[in-house]
């Protein structure tokens, strides 16, 4: 629950998208792993 309460800090209501995934490790050692959302 500390995600959520550390992201209602930065953003308010309507929230963007998100997404979390609780991971043990990325593919070819990476570090961070980026998503995103696009209306076209």
């Amino acid at each position: 629950m500390l995600f959520v309460q550390r992201y209602a800090e930065y953003f308010q209501e309507p929230y963007p998208a998100r997404a979390t995934v609780q991971v043990t490790g990325l593919p070819k050692g990476a570090r961070v792993e980026i998503e995103m959302v696009a209306k076209v």
